[in-house]
């Protein structure tokens, strides 16, 4: 009886390391050790097109950088990205899963619609934003529909007053199906019965909203905030599909400054300083939300 215990033990084990090991083997090639190489190449100035002319300068990659004012402009940019987006778009994809878990006729086919821009590549979507927001009336959707109401176009991205403020308002749009989904998943979690015991209280619609769905839904609001903050702070593909970083910069974020400095630049080095940094910086912001979300509890 103990042997054979000790055999379905064994056996578990195998199973477990079979699973595991070949995702735990993607993780170490494909994450920990670019991660390493980048801190490594960080320290040494390294021309991409001259892979055999490496010199070793200590921090001076990083000296540069943090003296670089186009670093601290994508910064800026990126913290205002992520600081409108995140609200925005969460509060769009809460509101989007209240509607879809009501019994109103037709959700279905709205939650598949809404749910529709998540299967589709974010370079075919920026294309199609590029076309909508597009200056001239007689091609871009959206000033001929302002034009066509008595209003003048609006040049969504070749100003840099209004072109982030366009790709936020098209990332929202983009993200918050994936949101909404997961909402929904946390709204069914509730029991029925908290709803049902509401009702008999004489609570209304409002009540139950503020006292029983977002008390509800606290874990899956932190854990939302926390994704989106996370992929906000990656934003490279609208600004490289829609403005090319510019105009005069308004959209050059970090991972598109990396990108720049990199690969366009050649300047591999500083481009893996600038790297280093970014890494930190999400870091240290998902450490900060998670221990704001944690005190408020």
């Amino acid at each position: 009886m103990v042997k054979s215990k000790a055999i379905k033990k064994q056996s578990e084990s195998v199973a477990a390391a079979a699973f595991v090991g070949p995702a735990f083997v993607l993780l170490i090639a494909f994450l920990l050790v670019p991660m390493i190489y980048t801190v490594y190449f960080s320290v040494f100035r390294y021309q991409i097109m001259r892979p055999n002319d490496i010199t070793f300068i200590n921090i001076e990659n990083y000296v540069k950088l943090f003296k670089d004012p186009d670093f601290w402009h994508a910064f800026r940019n990126t913290l205002y990205f992520t600081i409108v987006v995140v609200p925005v778009q969460s509060a769009l994809a809460l509101a989007l899963a209240l509607l879809v878990a009501s019994k109103t006729r037709g959700v279905a086919f709205f939650r598949t619609m809404y749910f529709a821009p998540q299967l589709t590549s974010m370079v075919v979507i920026s294309i199609l934003w590029t076309i909508l927001y597009n200056s001239n009336p007689s091609t871009g959707l959206i000033n001929s529909l302002l034009t066509s109401l008595g209003m003048e176009s609006i040049n969504f991205l070749s100003n840099p007053r209004t072109a982030m403020n366009s790709i936020i308002f098209m990332s929202a749009w983009q993200g918050a199906g994936y949101q909404m989904m997961i909402f929904i998943a946390g709204l069914q979690a509730i029991p029925s019965s908290h709803y049902e015991a509401a009702s008999v209280d004489g609570a209304n619609s409002f009540q139950k909203l503020i006292y029983i769905t977002l008390p509800g839904l606290k874990s899956t609001i932190k854990y939302v905030i926390m994704i989106t903050m996370i992929q906000a702070m990656k934003l490279f593909t609208q600004p490289y599909v829609m403005t090319k970083g510019g105009p005069q910069n308004a959209t050059k974020t970090l991972v598109y400054y990396i990108y720049t400095e990199g690969f366009q630049e050649g300047n591999f080095g500083y481009a893996c300083s600038a790297a280093a940094v970014f890494f930190v910086i999400v870091v240290t912001m998902s450490l900060v939300m998670k221990r704001l979300t944690t005190a408020k509890e």
